[in-house]
């Protein structure tokens, strides 16, 4: 396997669903705090890296233990087709993700009774707190970071960059002809240019017509309205999402966002309005990488001051 900067060099495979085998971290001790960490697209769990590092650090004091998926057809996981005559084939939809994350939540022996710390980013907002409609009780904490978990705001317009690869096939083909998403989130998703190296992991899992699948259609998957298919399932967790108003909420905002920007900001305010609140002009969608230095440690903090029992 390519040995990428900062990631750790042991991820696990589980097959998630049959001759379908998802990449994870599970990172730190077995028998520390779970935190779940969501990525969304175009990126991959690589995104979570310094986070991971910054949790599982013996000389940070407590270790806790981090899961981090790669989402079927992103970062190192399978990427198979869609079509009705493929085997296996997969359906590239929001609860076909919710299903894989209790399938492996289930095999890395985190229960129904174990507490997590849900972790979100982009779709991992929508695929965590989609997840959290039937484990509510497990969720303990928050950390959320540039994402949605719920429909998009009325007064927000959708970037045409982002409707392009949605409604049109044009931008299917610009898409997974080019990798343009995942090309050009590593240039525009970020304040602080990435270094090469680092830029070249992110766009690494994209390297042709056919793993470049997932891109596009998480894109396509995007719920609008009722007509969509995930559109049932975002609106039940936005109208969940208040009662998670009474457990520990961090969140870091880049808003320099052109999607998730302060329409989403303000939404989680408002919904979670005990939650701590760290938001930089000088940052863009991939916050954790514009301002890691900061977040990391405040992340930390966070969760230190408010462990998983306490009221």
């Amino acid at each position: 396997m390519p040995q990428f900067p900062g990631y750790p060099r042991d991820p696990k495979r589980f097959e998630v669903r049959p001759g379908i085998a998802m990449s994870y971290l599970d990172e730190g001790p077995r028998d520390g705090e779970v935190v779940v960490a969501l990525h969304g697209n175009p990126s991959w769990s690589y995104y979570w890296r310094t986070l991971v590092a910054g949790l599982t650090d013996p000389a940070g004091g407590k270790q806790y233990r981090v899961i981090v998926p790669d989402h079927v057809g992103m970062g190192l996981s399978d990427k198979p087709d869609d079509y009705l005559a493929s085997s296996p084939r997969y359906d590239y939809t929001l609860q076909s993700r919710v299903d894989d994350l209790e399938a492996l939540l289930r095999h890395a022996g985190v229960d129904d009774g174990t507490p997590v710390t849900l972790a979100v980013h982009d779709w991992g907002g929508m695929i965590g707190f989609g997840w959290a409609l039937k484990h509510a009780a497990q969720v303990k904490r928050l950390v959320i970071l540039n994402t949605a978990a719920f429909p998009m705001p009325a007064d927000k317009a959708m970037p045409w960059q982002i409707a392009l690869g949605r409604d049109y096939f044009v931008g299917e083909l610009v898409v997974r002809m080019f990798n343009a998403f995942s090309a050009g989130a590593s240039w525009l998703g970020v304040e602080r240019k990435m270094p090469a190296d680092v830029r070249r992991a992110y766009v690494a899992p994209y390297d042709s017509w056919k793993n470049r699948i997932a891109t596009i259609r998480f894109m396509q998957d995007i719920p609008l309205s009722p007509k969509d298919e995930a559109w049932p399932l975002l609106e039940a967790a936005g109208k969940a999402l208040p009662a998670f108003a009474d457990r520990p909420a961090f969140i870091g905002w880049g808003l320099k966002d052109f999607v998730f920007d302060h329409h989403f900001l303000e939404r989680f305010r408002a919904d979670l309005p005990q939650a701590e609140v760290h938001a930089f002009e000088d940052a863009g969608h991939y916050v954790l990488e514009d301002r890691h230095e900061v977040l990391v440690p405040a992340i930390r903090r966070f969760l230190d001051a408010n462990p998983p029992n306490s009221d």
